[in-house]
């Protein structure tokens, strides 16, 4: 299996025993992001459902990045919130990113995530 760890500092580094992203072949595997500043980890982060949605957005967006890749590269999203009633202001946010060519989307609640986040987005997305 060809199987290539994805670290970069432009988005922020796992905050456990998993990789910030892996590829296998044309593919690109990308972990939950979480809305944690890549240059601060530690920093708490807004209780606003817009502006977590915003750095997870803008986190994925260096993680492709780092990659040569955009948005228009994502083929599946997975959204996790801890409120079905933030659904219509991160999905304000997310429309902004996924403006063209939306990818396939599962959205799912959640009793809770790390760090006492309100959204997490994980992607996979193709280098072809």
């Amino acid at each position: 299996m060809n199987k290539e760890i994805i670290a970069t500092q432009d988005a922020p580094a796992a905050i456990g025993p998993y990789s910030q992203a892996i590829r296998s072949g044309s593919l690109l595997f990308c972990s939950g992001m979480l809305p944690l500043d890549p240059k601060d980890p530690a920093a708490a982060f807004s209780d606003d459902i817009t502006e977590q949605t915003e750095r997870v957005c803008q986190n994925l967006q260096g993680l492709l990045g780092s990659q040569g890749l955009t948005f228009g590269h994502v083929l599946k999203t997975t959204v996790f919130l801890t409120d079905m009633g933030n659904f219509a202001a991160m999905n304000a946010v997310y429309a902004r990113y996924f403006n063209s060519q939306e990818p396939a989307r599962s959205t799912v609640a959640v009793a809770g995530l790390p760090r006492g986040a309100k959204v997490e987005i994980e992607v996979v997305a193709t280098f072809g």
